[in-house]
């Protein structure tokens, strides 16, 4: 977990906010926003809104009397307490890639495996940067459909000791994630008093929460699980093309979402949600990394403050079919602007490829090492009398050099950030050793970090307990 003291950059004025206030305000209250849930219908109703079949038109002040309940930060516990996070504030906490059905392996795409995302749950353990390996870090192909959920929530809870991300498909498998959290953490009491689970409730966008993420947040929020409520906007696909626009809706939207969670249980914790980008308008395929999600970026992370909320946006993001020099801007182009504008839950923070739809193994250690490196750069400088270094002018005077002065040998070996992929080799060095690219090295790092990983302990009553439970359950669910 990393804290973030920089300055936060903020690009809006009193008067755009203002106007972006007025703009979902006018959603909310003119067009509605549809909920396809009895339950979440119900609510609402009881509570004095008004209801048109699915969609419901809100009372703006009503949504913001709900807003101010939710906390604008909490802890998260993990199995391992050294690896408890704490969302909001100025910290920021990272998880991998969530998603995507395929993978890249050096020079192969294929179908992810179950093996698959072991390893990437292994790499995410391997990795301090890394406060979780995610949920879904890819979609495991060869694994049942009806009981895959069960399986990579056991794997993020054994290979891991991070805190991990709950699945969203059903009410139903919310409900065994939370069964199976009750018997690593002890109890629901345990994880009701601290969450022990961050799940993604996305919006089906434009303007529509739909029946499966809502089922999901009902039994997230009732259990005190934090939930991450995420519109889904593309510009130009999924909202208007304009960045206000979306920024509009975005705040109609994700505010509408987290005024249920308050709705199904009071003071549950919250994350305001963003991701925003644009499509091509030649192509219609999306883009990542784009400008205009850099600036959708700081908006946010400054219209999330002006409702005291923790917030979620960011990663590696690009549209990149493979690990070269596109896939590496793109991902800076989303995780700088995470880093100016004070993200404090960044998903996709490593091994994003191909707009989503791979994980990838070197690209994967290629944003450990992006993350690394704007850690360092967001840490703030010290200026002291040592930082000075006045007497090592002295004692090299002009013309001289600084390698072997006495400064220079005290901080030598921490005086510079050291990157564990980048290579600064002399050209002849550099072919001697293989004249291996980023990519290459990056993927032999990760096959390295997964050979020596090494299991995180786990008590054995629990292991026996969990090892039962899943057992049964996968009975259960394939009959």
């Amino acid at each position: 977990m990393f804290h973030n003291k920089m300055p936060k950059y903020e690009i809006l004025s009193a008067e755009a906010l203002n106007k972006l206030d007025q703009g979902w305000r006018r959603i909310v209250s003119e067009i509605g926003i549809e909920f396809m849930s009895d339950r979440a219908l119900d609510l609402f109703r009881k509570a004095g809104q008004t209801i048109e079949g699915n969609n419901v038109k809100f009372d703006p002040d009503f949504v913001m009397e709900q807003v101010k309940k939710a906390p604008s930060e909490f802890d998260v516990q993990a199995r391992n307490p050294k690896n408890s996070v704490h969302i909001g504030g100025d910290h920021m906490v990272f998880s991998g890639v969530y998603g995507p059905p395929f993978v890249r392996d050096g020079d192969v795409r294929r179908e992810a495996t179950m093996n698959d995302y072991e390893n990437f749950t292994k790499l995410a353990q391997s990795f301090p940067e890394l406060d979780s390996a995610g949920g879904v870090i890819c979609e495991p192909n060869d694994a049942s459909l009806d009981t895959r959920h069960i399986d990579m929530t056991y794997a993020l809870q054994t290979l891991t000791d991070k805190i991990y991300m709950g699945n969203v498909v059903s009410g139903d498998r919310a409900q065994d994630v939370l069964k199976m959290t009750d018997i690593v953490f002890g109890g629901r009491e345990n994880i009701e008093k601290t969450p022990a689970t961050i799940s993604l409730i996305n919006c089906n966008s434009p303007l529509r929460w739909d029946d499966r993420m809502l089922d999901s947040q009902f039994e997230y929020s009732a259990a005190n699980q934090a939930v991450v409520l995420t519109p889904f906007l593309l510009m130009g696909a999924m909202s208007p093309v304009t960045i206000p626009a979306a920024l509009a809706q975005q705040m109609a939207e994700a505010l509408t979402g987290i005024a249920l969670s308050q709705l199904i249980r009071p003071g549950s914790p919250v994350i305001f949600g963003s991701f925003l980008s644009n499509i091509d308008m030649q192509s219609g395929s999306p883009q990542f990394g784009t400008p205009e999600s850099g600036i959708g970026l700081l908006a946010t992370g400054q219209i999330a403050r002006h409702f005291n909320l923790p917030w979620r946006a960011g990663g590696g993001l690009n549209s990149s079919q493979t690990t070269d020099a596109q896939a590496g801007y793109e991902a800076l182009m989303t995780l700088m602007p995470a880093f100016l504008a004070g993200t404090n839950w960044i998903m996709h923070s490593a091994g994003w490829l191909e707009g989503g739809l791979v994980a990838c193994y070197e690209k994967f250690v290629m944003d450990i090492e992006l993350i690394r490196m704007l850690q360092a750069e967001f840490t703030p400088l010290e200026i002291d009398d040592a930082s000075l270094a006045f007497d090592a002018h002295l004692e090299v005077g002009h013309g001289g050099h600084f390698l072997g002065a006495a400064h220079t040998m005290d901080r030598f070996r921490d005086c510079f950030y050291r990157p564990m992929l980048s290579s600064s080799d002399n050209f002849e060095r550099w072919n001697r050793n293989g004249a291996k690219n980023t990519a290459v090295r990056a993927n032999e790092m990760a096959h390295k970090k997964i050979e020596e990983y090494e299991k995180p302990p786990m008590d054995d009553a629990i292991k026996a307990e969990l090892d039962e439970f899943v057992a049964k359950r996968k009975l259960e669910l394939e009959a």
